[in-house]
């Protein structure tokens, strides 16, 4: 209760009604693949376009590497409809990182690539003198010992920086000992000329900087940086999470003559350095551990285990591996967390019914679907038509249907667009065997396009045997999930039993208005109870407020039926 002391009138809010619930998105999709280059730990990275994911992990793989079909899929899963997903590379553990190593007498700039692989050996690496601001001395130094100049302006100077002085055709390199009003203190004296208060100068004092550049692929990457250990465009606070290249400097001694030796190799002048990085390796590795990663706790992630610091993603795959024990880690993934959706991959070489059913056998879940063939796709690496896997294009699609009709429609019945032929085409009597099983086929229907041609789960339970349902549960889970953390802690009374309910009656409305459940009426599509029916003395003694909720799904119309008879001439 509030504290009134004073006598008057107060007016105060309070929250009495239900809560506005809004759904959660079901079109992020999670990806995990071997890429050229990108972050191989931590959290996956989030992908908004193709170019970006061009930027980050590089272009495609070398046809000679069996599981390249990461830089493919996210092409198909943004051709077919798909606008945010983040990706999560695997390298192998024995990949090194390229790098280069300046060094001499205790002063070292050490540069390597972003991350690991045989590519890091193609970044070439500039690095150039700038000088960032000027000023002219006024006056000479009025104590030798401690060498202080009073200086036309001291903005932008701090205490560490490395100076130049231009004096005619002579230069001179100094460092800032400390900055105060007016005037600068130096680590030794000048021995050119260093006074020059004309109206129009022409001796400076600079301080200097330095252009770090990395090239690769086309792609440019520029650093300014100085090496001033205590200044804020210091190498190791600006080169920390570069995509090409990455640096720190050390230095055992910080003196103007330790700076001086170690420039002097690079011949003091404005181009210093030219090189590429080299020693990076990339090895190939096909087997499961590889992209199932390991679980090094919060930012040291990796692979399938990575996806555990990704709460939005909403449908998951690995395109093209086929491995089982890879596909059954990803569909437990999936049913541990309860919030995403597999999409898996037939073997490329799966040709006959037997052999489709057989690969299906390994799985039964409901938090995950299978397709097949592979989908005939142009590869601009090759600069000819490919076949690959089809799970990033129907990530694509799930996202599509998402967002033009919403998560409760099967994503079926679908042109998979950039499509151009099939590894296998299939017909109706081969369709009819596997798609009782769970197979959902990718058919070439005449005058129709390459179309998805079924909507099944792999789930054995029939209740759960259409995507869209088991999607929709997902959706309707979250979202109460998401919107409702308002009421932990609130007290447990027929108050707060009310205010649930009405916050989840509302959005359950709004969902069976939009069409995703069944019914003529709110009573025929959901129920919410709440009170003393649904929990004990016990449950509330012990903090248990326990809601039950059920919906009525929509579910797809799978097999369109018409029933055609004789209608008999009628006599007058």
């Amino acid at each position: 209760m509030a504290e009134y002391l004073s006598p008057g009138v107060y007016v105060e809010e309070f929250d009495s009604g239900p809560k506005a619930m809004e759904g959660v998105s079901t079109s992020t999709a999670g990806f995990i693949g071997l890429a050229r280059r990108g972050p191989v730990t931590g959290k996956p990275v989030l992908i908004t376009g193709i170019s970006q994911f061009r930027s980050v992990f590089g272009g495609y793989l070398d046809a000679a590497v069996k599981y390249r079909h990461l830089a493919y899929g996210i092409d198909q899963f943004f051709t077919n409809g798909g606008s945010c997903c983040y990706v999560m590379r695997v390298a192998s553990a024995s990949d090194t990182t390229a790098a280069m190593e300046l060094e001499q007498d205790g002063v070292a700039l050490h540069l390597k690539a972003g991350s690991v692989g045989a590519w890091g050996n193609e970044v070439r690496v500039t690095m150039q003198k700038q000088r960032l601001i000027k000023t002219n001395i006024l006056e000479e130094a009025r104590d030798e010992q401690k060498r202080i100049v009073r200086v036309k302006s001291i903005s932008g100077y701090e205490a560490g920086d490395l100076v130049e002085l231009v004096s005619g055709d002579g230069k001179e390199y100094n460092r800032i000992v400390s900055v105060r009003e007016g005037e600068l203190e130096l680590e030794r004296s000048f021995t050119l000329p260093y006074v020059d208060n004309n109206l129009l100068p022409s001796i400076f004092l600079h301080r200097i900087g330095f252009i770090l550049q990395a090239e690769c692929d086309g792609m440019v990457e520029t650093y300014n940086v100085t090496w001033n250990t205590a200044a804020a465009d210091f190498v190791n606070r600006v080169m920390t999470k570069g995509i090409l290249l990455q640096g720190t400097f050390t230095i055992e001694e910080e003196t103007v003559e330790k700076l001086e030796a170690w420039l002097s190799q690079f011949q003091l002048n404005d181009a210093l350095y030219t090189g590429f990085l080299k020693d990076g390796k990339t090895v190939v590795e096909e087997g499961a551990e590889l992209f199932l990663g390991e679980d090094k706790g919060p930012g040291k992630r990796s692979g399938l285990e990575a996806f555990k610091e990704v709460d939005d993603v909403s449908i998951m795959a690995i395109p093209g591996v086929t491995i089982p024990a890879v596909q059954s880690a990803l569909v437990a993934h999936c049913e541990a967390l309860a919030n995403r959706f597999a999409i898996l991959d037939m073997p490329y070489d799966t040709r006959s019914v037997d052999d489709m059913q057989t690969h299906r056998s390994y799985f039964d879940s409901n938090y995950g679907a299978i397709y097949h063939p592979w989908l005939q796709i142009y590869d601009p690496l090759l600069r000819t038509s490919g076949f690959f896997p089809p799970s990033a294009a129907m990530a694509g699609i799930y996202a599509r249907t998402d967002n033009t009709r919403g998560v409760f429609k099967a994503p079926a019945n679908e042109v998979v667009r950039g499509c151009t032929g099939l590894s296998v085409n299939y017909n109706e009597a081969e369709q009819g065997k596997v798609n009782p099983k769970g197979i959902n086929l990718i058919r070439s229907l005449p005058g129709q396009g390459i179309r998805v041609w079924g909507a099944r789960t792999m789930s054995s339970d029939a209740s759960w045997k259409y995507i869209n349902v088991r999607r929709l549960f997902i959706y309707v889970e979250e979202s109460i999930r998401t919107n409702t953390s308002w009421a932990v802690f609130e007290p447990n009374d027929a108050n707060l039993w009310m205010r649930v309910e009405g916050t989840i009656h509302m959005f359950l409305n709004t969902l069976w208005r939009s069409g995703a459940l069944v019914g003529s009426s709110e009573d025929e599509a959901f129920f919410i109870n709440i009170g003393p029916s649904t929990m004990t003395q016990d449950d509330i003694l012990n903090g248990r407020l326990v809601c039950v909720i059920g919906i009525a799904p929509v579910r797809p119309a799978e097999f369109v039926i018409f029933r055609i008879t004789q209608k008999m001439q009628e006599l007058s």
